[in-house]
């Protein structure tokens, strides 16, 4: 459980990177569509993440299966956005359950 927790934590900041570099080239968050499992994001022939990950399996602590993913959402218009993921428990500085990712950075979430 520990190390899937950690690669979620990890993946999570991966994932921020990407798009932080993303924003700084195009001037706004990628659209939903194109920061899902498994596809790569890029814009224009730039490679900012050569395939988003997935949540590792199984769920773990309090964590259901549907909460067991990577849940990325563009918000006004590509100004900002949020990625909801799950841990079993408490990594880091991370709490365990549902956490939100932002460009402020990583919080409990819902």
């Amino acid at each position: 459980q520990k190390s899937r927790d950690a690669k979620r934590v990890a993946d999570i900041k991966q994932i921020q990177t990407a798009l932080e570099l993303y924003y700084n080239d195009n001037n706004g968050y990628p659209l939903q569509a194109d920061v899902e499992s498994g596809n790569e994001l890029s814009i224009n022939g730039v490679v900012y993440m050569n395939a988003i990950p997935s949540a590792p399996t199984p769920a773990d602590g309090e964590c259901t299966g549907t909460q067991n993913s990577y849940s990325y959402t563009q918000i006004s218009s590509g100004a900002s956005y949020t990625i909801s993921y799950c841990l079993g428990a408490a990594t880091g500085e991370v709490s365990s359950g549902v956490n939100e990712a932002t460009p402020a950075g990583i919080s409990a979430g819902n």
